[in-house]
Order: C-alpha cells, then structure tokens, then sequence
C-alpha cells in the first residue's frame, strides 16, 4: 500500500504537472520502480522536482555506450530511473549541480570516463584523470582498451592549482596526498588569509582502478569479488549490494536462514567498523591511552569475525542467492556472548569519554555541517543522520530481510559537529547489538543458500546502507551471467564531496579531527 500511494503520489505531482515534458513514464510496483523517459531538456527540471519539491535523494547517475542516461533517485519506498538521451553530435547533456549539488562529482567523473560535456557545469576537467592522462582519453568508452598501457602526458611544469580566494595575503596549505600510517592517498589544499580554513580544494583517483572497466565481460562471480574486495573494510555490505543487484534481476529468492545471517554478519561489520572510527577520532585529539583501548576493542571484533566465519573482515561470506556455507547456531550464540561483552566495555570508555573536557573541547562545536548543506549535498550515512538527516535504507529501502526484522531505530542528532557524528556512531552500535540480539533469538532452519542460478538478461539496481551510509551497485548482464555494465557508487564517494562544508571557517588544527570524524575511505572512493 505505502509503494502504491507513492506511486500515485509520484504520478500527480510530476506527469500532471509536467506532462509535456515527459515523454513516457511506467511503474512496477512488485519491484518498487517507476520510470521516467524525457527529452534533455526537460531533465534539469524533472530532476530538479524529484530532489528540491518531493526530496527524493539522489543516488546515482549510470552511463551506458548508445543507451540511455540513467539517474536513479529514491523515497518513499519507491526508486525513481529518470532516463534521457544525450545529442550524440556533440555528446552534451545539460548539467544538474544547479539544481543540486549532489550531481557535482557524478558530471565531472562521467565527463573524465565517458567524455560527456555538461553544459552549464561550473568546473569540468582534471578530476579522476589527473594531467598524466592525454586529452580526449575517456577509459569507460569502448574505443578504450584497458588491457595496453595508455600514453601518458608530460605534465606542464608551469601547472598552477585553481584556487578561489585573491585577497592579499591569501595562500595555500597544501595536505597529501602521502599519509604516514595506513590511509590511501589524497590532497587537499586549504585556502586561507589568516588561521582559518576558507575554502578547500579536494584531490582524489591518486589510484584509479578502473574497476568498472575490468568488470566488463567479467562473470557474475568474477565480479563479486570486486564488489567485495574494492573496499576491504565494509566488504560484506558491498557484496552484499551486488549480490541484491542480481538476486532482484534474476529474481532470486534467498532462503530465511541466510536472510537472517546476512542481517547478523552485516550488523556485525557495521560495529567493527564504529570502533574503528571512534578510534580514529580519539588519535586525531591526541588521546593515546583511550586510542589504544578502542584498537583493542577492534582487534577483539576482527578475531571474532574470523572465529565465526574465517575471514577478519568477511570475505566470500556472500554468494549469489545466499551464503556459501552455514554458521552453527552455537558459534552464532557464543559470538553474541562475546559481542555482548566487548560493547559493554566500549560503553565504558565512551562514559569516560564524555567527561574528558580536552576531548570535546576538540570536537563539540567543530566541523558542522547544517541540515540544508546535508541535504543539498546528499550526504549518507551517520554524517547525515549527525546533521538531521535521519536516510537509512534498511528502512526507507527495505532490502534483504530488514523489511520484516526487528523494529530498527534510526539514530540521529541535529548538531552536525564532531561531536554530533561521534554520538552517532554510539548509538548505531547499540542499535545493531539489539537488532543482533533479537535476530538470532530465534534463527530460522533450512538451507542457506539457493538453488540453481538461471541468469537472464536485463539491469538492476541493488543496495545496502553500508557502515558509511547508502551504497548502490548496478549491473547489466546478459543471459549467460556476463557483465555487460557494472557500476558502483560508494558512499565514501558521496561524502567526501560534502566534506568541504565541515572543514571551511574552522582553523587549521581542526582539520585532521574533522576528517577523523568524517571517518571516510579514500580507497572506497577511489575505485
């Protein structure tokens, strides 16, 4: 019934009103889905309604060679595909990040992989392709062969950042792209005419992989363990989208016990992967003794990760139409025990946290980042729940069993400061322990893993609210389980284009706690 009344809802607002601009619409409401087919033209607008009027969010954007562009909005319940073909003579789409700025960073990566212009784009160029890359090289177009070396550029050696600020006295600060200890690469420059950040400058794509490419008629299978290995340390949630992906194409039906595993393992990574960030956020303050408690809270999660499934942080724990193999409701049962203890010792540490005057002298009131930037910027995750933006698709999206789980709170605060972010990733800890407690109350019998696997031919969208927020993976393939078009959007890659609203107008020592409580990928992103 709510699809239905979204459906209709969907239907009066955007074909009543923009009927002439609308070439076709159809709806599926089994799958939750309702197309829109428009002119380019008429896309700034319909998709500017779908976002600023109904506050639909925006997911992602799919290019394909000579098909359809696709953007891929949700809410409601309900995911929106508004599809528009560009003018081939000259490969221009009319750009949205005037309507949004949640399309910034998905025009400038097609305009580098698939050589789109988007007229009306404020800044196009150099953005996963740095200026090794020769003019007029786009990787994602079939022209491209990703398996010989592509001629690089030599770099101008007169090559100047852009910057924005020309007050006298302005100068940059200059952060990466090497870090000491473990982070991926990544630059950021910080503009500035006094002690406080004015404006920052993002670099990412030091590492391009070019996963989406080498999926190309890849399997099925071969391509899952991109999906699961692209970014290690939320693997599960990530395979777990792709193999949704599929499962809904091929329409799958996954056994209950395997839902119910899968709920307990993906709430199992999203704790690991809390105290991991808490960690971080206590060694970006300088408190080296609460730092170490909180590693050794990790390494606790991440052995029992591998006692329970053999891997420290998941992989092959998802197949196509289930698990790979069963876990015993006594190892399921010993493992809640022990996840038990340890977030009662983490509660502990947060309670003396609390208090630590120094500690939220650092973080309280530092790094915010307002409802309206959130939503214009279309953050996920905690960082938009910490800013009252309460998006979380195990509930606006119900997928893989969250539908009919246990009742699940949304955390969320309204600060959007560090501190904010911090209470947040507390709160979601607590709520994947109950909601592990009461799944595994009572785990289903029967197998853990479909049957027979008949692939056919067509695209899907699959997701999952990853322990960084929404992550979406599509595919296309054809009736022999080959991957025609694999594309993924992370939410590290979402975020850190919101990342400038909580570094600019704080000072200059703020800015590595700041990124700490962002607690973002570089690796995720630069995919």
């Amino acid at each position: 019934m709510q699809i239905h009344n979204a459906i209709a809802h969907l239907t009066q607002h955007l074909v009543d009103r923009m009927g002439e601009k609308i070439s076709s619409v159809s709806a599926d409401e089994s799958r939750g889905e309702f197309v829109i087919n428009c002119t380019f033209s008429s896309l700034p607008e319909i998709c500017g309604a779908l976002f600023n009027n109904l506050h639909y969010s925006f997911a992602t954007m799919i290019v394909e060679e000579s098909l359809p562009i696709r953007y891929i909005f949700y809410g409601d319940g309900i995911v929106v595909h508004v599809l528009t073909t560009m003018s081939e003579r000259d490969r221009t789409l009319p750009s949205l990040t005037g309507q949004f700025h949640a399309a910034d960073w998905h025009e400038r990566e097609a305009e580098d992989l698939w050589g789109i212009n988007f007229k009306g784009h404020p800044r196009l160029g150099e953005f996963v392709l740095h200026e090794e890359w020769p003019d007029g090289v786009n990787p994602m177009r079939p022209s491209f062969d990703g398996h010989k070396p592509y001629p690089h550029r030599q770099i101008d050696s007169r090559w100047q950042p852009a910057t924005i600020l020309q007050a006298e006295g302005s100068f940059l600060m200059p952060i990466g792209p090497i870090f000491s200890d473990f982070a991926e690469s990544a630059h950021f420059l910080l503009e500035t005419v006094g002690e406080d950040v004015l404006h920052t400058i993002p670099r990412f794509f030091y590492k391009y992989r070019g996963v989406e490419k080498i999926a190309e008629n890849k399997s099925v299978s071969d391509v899952l363990l991109l999906a699961e290995r692209f970014a290690g340390t939320s693997a599960f949630a990530h395979s777990l989208a792709f193999c949704h992906a599929v499962e809904r194409l091929c329409s799958i039906s996954v056994p209950w016990r395997a839902t119910a595993l899968r709920i307990f393992l993906a709430e199992l990574e999203r704790i690991r992967h809390h105290v991991a960030g808490i960690a971080g956020i206590c060694s970006s303050t300088g408190l080296a003794v609460a730092t170490s408690q909180m590693s050794v809270l990790e390494e606790e999660l991440l052995r029992l990760t591998c006692t329970l499934t053999g891997h420290r942080y998941f992989f092959g724990m998802n197949v196509i139409g289930g698990l790979p193999q069963d876990i015993s409701d006594d190892a399921v049962k010993s493992a809640v025990m022990r996840l038990s203890q340890i977030v009662g010792e983490l509660n502990l540490l947060f309670d003396m946290l609390k208090v630590s005057g120094s500690f939220l002298d650092r973080i309280e009131e530092v790094g915010i980042v307002t409802e309206e930037k959130a939503r214009s910027l279309g953050l996920v995750g905690p960082i938009a729940r910490a800013s009252g933006v309460p998006i979380d698709l195990r509930t606006s999206l119900p997928y893989g069993g969250y539908a009919t789980a246990p009742q699940l709170s949304v955390p969320q605060e309204s600060e959007g400061d560090g501190y904010a972010r911090l209470r947040v990733l507390m709160q979601e800890i607590e709520s994947s322990g109950t909601i592990i407690s009461r799944i595994t109350a009572k785990m289903p019998d029967g197998p853990v893993k479909a049957g027979a696997i008949r692939f056919v031919s067509g695209s899907a969208l699959g997701w999952s609210e990853a322990p960084l927020g929404a992550s979406f993976h599509w595919i296309r393939i054809d009736k022999n389980g080959t991957v025609l078009r694999y594309r993924i959007t992370p939410p590290s890659f979402t975020n850190w284009l919101g990342f400038h609203a909580a570094a600019e107008n704080f000072a200059f020592q703020d800015f590595p706690i700041i990124m700490a409580t962002f607690g973002l990928s570089n690796a995720e992103c630069d995919r």
